[in-house]
């Protein structure tokens, strides 16, 4: 493959890692890993190097990323505690032992939140300008600007619902902030007569308020002509101190602010197990209106809560003490995406916009022919979003669906954005007489809507819309266009790590391969037609697709590894991913260490792997890298005995390495073959593992200890100035 000067990945600190002791178990907790990665992401919150702005939104995304926690993993182990599955995780814990852990790292979590909110966030914004005020310490004249405001724009939107004999208690959504009160009022002469009554009621009566999510939920108060700042308060604080007008004529005796989270989890059951003759898309459709109403899983509250309201909420809700989360600041942190929204580049990072891939520059007279004919000559590697999406992958499509001597094209949607430019380019395709077919997975977590009316905007298009394999989600990332050539017909094809979503392309750093290979188009026509017809699933030459040969094959490569670090042949396995929980590959990850293998994982997320332990896996490290963008390429190498690590086996593709990605969803990852494309692949690689800014390293007890540079590093190095700023560099430098 590669000859001349042989390729050495450079490693920061070829030093082995820490060695430590194993303890009870070989496994760490999925869920408080997760929360490890969590905690990662509130520390870019605290970086002071990190731009104002951009902190305020890594406390909102901290935030966001815990509500999703609660309705997926939470939702799951109480469904499993409830269920009376109380036996023994892998990790060691029981479900009761570990939501006991979960809340006690929530509550840490959360107080380290609130610390960086009121003590770091807050006082720097007020010191450039942003001043986040409290109706309590606002002037007379702001109050009754806000009074005039709340009238005029709030007061018609809010609908207070009592709690009597003629008014049940109202349903609390999922993530909606929320008033409670208790409070009393005479009744009226007439009301009293009707119930034979004489005199006034003082039993106090529990009442609710919703604050409307369709309104922003900070207001802007007026300031002095000519000035700059912005001065903000909450929509919650506005209300709360205006409910007298919304319940005149009553003593308010009590209230508190409060926000009840949802499990996402359906109760009948996961849609991938329908039975034979259910229709998948309506069935989804039945069930997206039943998550609305699924079980709830925590109550935020405010310090010190009233005893009778917060009894009343837990009783009502179906929760326990334990389940009731007591904690200062926003109660919808997630708000502070509308700060760092506001129009101040100076506090933000500079914005970045993906260069065109040299490679795909074509001349204009070529047309499409020129991008196919590009294809022809040599694959292309794309990574975004240092390379431009839209001048790439949205440009494959969109050529495809314009080019007149294409004939099919087919496409795997798993998320998208709600203005895609795929979701036009197959409907321009399908009315230009072309054969379009696409998978739309209609069981992404929650996209579900946005994926069912995707798919009937398609069908109504005469677009061919299949949704996926019984028992499956297809979560693979191809594209494959046919087109009509002087030899007959040629397959193009596009296999990548993110999905189709030209959003999150800009947010998601992710690898794609663009490729005319023969072999490689050839698996994926039989990978298509598998998907969307009734053919078992065919024997494939160069992809490796799950749920049928990709964990078999990737179990094969470890093994050859151990085996070549045995006969004393060059060992080692680099491989770069969101997630790693799945105990059969990780179990093979310890014997290769055994054996000698060096093993290096740059895993973002969580990670159930034990590195540095002695006698276990002290030739494993692991790496995760958090920053501006978030880390989802999935990338993998396997020395195959070779010295030079621009030799051996690469691959890409969509599977993290999880139990679900291997065996209950359809994946795919392709050969990268092409010596350019590795040289790339191995400058991600490298870069990641010498970064001094924005890596940690997972210690062998589940801590993470973030990664410093040496102090004559250069000062453009990847140690000093981190992975993001290094890719962005290179891919200006062309």
């Amino acid at each position: 493959m590669n000859s001349g000067k042989r390729t050495k990945l450079k490693l920061a600190g070829d030093e082995p890692a820490a060695v430590g002791e194993i303890g009870d178990a070989k496994f760490f907790s999925r869920d408080l890993s997760w929360l490890e990665f969590n905690r990662r992401v509130l520390a870019q919150a605290a970086d002071a190097r990190v731009p104002l702005l951009e902190r305020v939104k890594f406390l909102g995304i901290f935030s966001s990323n815990l509500d999703e926690f609660f309705m997926k993993r939470v939702g799951l182990l109480r469904r499993q505690l409830h269920a009376g599955g109380d036996q023994a995780l892998p990790s060691g814990h029981t479900a009761r032992e570990l939501l006991s852990e979960v809340r006690a790292a929530v509550v840490s979590l959360q107080e380290e939140r609130f610390r960086i909110y009121s003590e770091e966030l807050v006082p720097g914004l007020s010191k450039v300008g942003i001043h986040l005020l409290r109706y309590q310490d606002l002037a007379g004249k702001d109050k009754a600007w806000l009074s005039e405001a709340f009238r005029a724009n709030i007061f018609p939107a809010l609908t207070p619902l009592a709690v009597d004999p003629g008014h049940r208690f109202p349903f609390i959504s999922n993530l909606s902030e929320n008033l409670a009160l208790l409070a009393t009022a005479p009744l009226h002469p007439a009301h009293a007569a009707a119930l034979g009554a004489t005199g006034g009621d003082d039993e106090a009566q529990f009442a609710r308020v919703k604050i409307p999510p369709t309104l922003k939920k900070f207001i802007t108060l007026p300031t002095h002509t000519g000035s700059k700042d912005v001065r903000l308060v909450t929509l919650s604080d506005t209300i709360r101190n205006h409910l007298g007008e919304l319940f005149p004529g009553t003593s308010i005796h009590e209230q508190i602010h409060f926000r009840v989270t949802r499990s996402a989890g359906i109760q009948r059951g996961d849609p991938g197990a329908l039975v034979e003759g259910d229709n998948l898309l309506t069935s989804v459709e039945a069930e997206l209106k039943q998550r609305k109403f699924a079980k709830a899983v925590r109550l935020e509250i405010e310090p010190d809560p009233s005893p009778l309201l917060l009894r009343q909420l837990l009783d009502k809700l179906n929760l326990d003490q334990q389940d009731a989360y007591e904690r200062a600041g926003p109660m919808d942190y997630s708000a502070l995406f509308e700060i760092a929204d506001l129009d101040r580049p100076d506090l933000k990072e500079k914005a970045w916009r993906g260069v065109v891939p040299s490679r795909l520059i074509t001349d204009p007279a070529s047309g499409s022919a020129g991008m196919f004919a590009a294809l022809r000559k040599q694959d292309v590697l794309v990574h975004h979003p240092y390379e431009s999406f839209r001048d790439s992958v949205e440009r494959f499509i969109a050529t495809a669906a314009a080019d007149p001597d294409v004939v099919a094209i087919k496409q795997t949607l798993y998320r998208t954005s709600p203005d895609s430019p795929f979701i036009q380019s197959m409907i321009r395709a399908a009315e230009a007489g072309k054969q379009v077919a696409c998978l739309v997975e209609l069981r992404a977590r929650f996209d579900e809507d946005r994926n069912v009316r995707f798919a009937r905007q398609l069908e109504k298009a005469g677009v061919h819309v299949a949704y996926g394999v019984l028992g499956l989600k297809t979560h693979s990332k191809t594209s494959l266009v046919v087109r009509k050539e002087r030899q007959g017909l040629r397959c193009y094809a596009h296999i990548g790590t993110g999905n189709y979503h030209p959003k999150t392309a800009q947010l998601y750093t992710d690898v794609g391969l663009l490729t005319a290979d023969q072999e490689i188009t050839g698996d994926l026509v039989n990978l298509f037609n598998y998907l969307t017809g009734l053919s078992t699933p065919q024997a494939f030459h160069k992809l490796l697709v799950a749920p049928f040969n990709m964990r078999q094959r990737f179990a094969e490569l470890i093994a050859r590894e151990a085996t070549n670090a045995k006969r004393g042949l060059p060992a080692r396995i680099i491989a770069k991913f969101n997630s790693l929980e799945d105990l059969d590959i990780t179990e093979r990850l310890y014997e290769a260490s055994q054996a000698g293998v060096k093993i290096t994982l740059i895993v973002r997320g969580f990670c159930c792997l034990r590195p540095g332990v002695k006698g276990l896996s002290e030739n494993i490290r692991v790496i995760s890298v958090i920053g501006r963008f978030l880390e989802h390429s999935r990338i993998f190498h396997f020395a195959a005995g070779q010295e030079d690590v621009l030799d051996g086996d690469w691959y890409i593709g969509s599977a993290d390495w999880m139990h679900r990605n291997l065996n209950t969803r359809v994946e795919a990852a392709c050969p990268v073959e092409d010596p350019s494309a590795r040289r790339r692949l191995l400058r991600i690689l490298e870069v990641s593992l010498e970064d001094g800014r924005n890596a940690w390293e997972l210690l062998s007890n589940g801590n993470y200890t973030r990664r410093t540079h040496a102090t004559d590093a250069p000062a453009d190095s990847p140690g000093v100035i981190g992975t993001f700023a290094t890719l962005m560099a290179d891919a200006q430098a062309g």
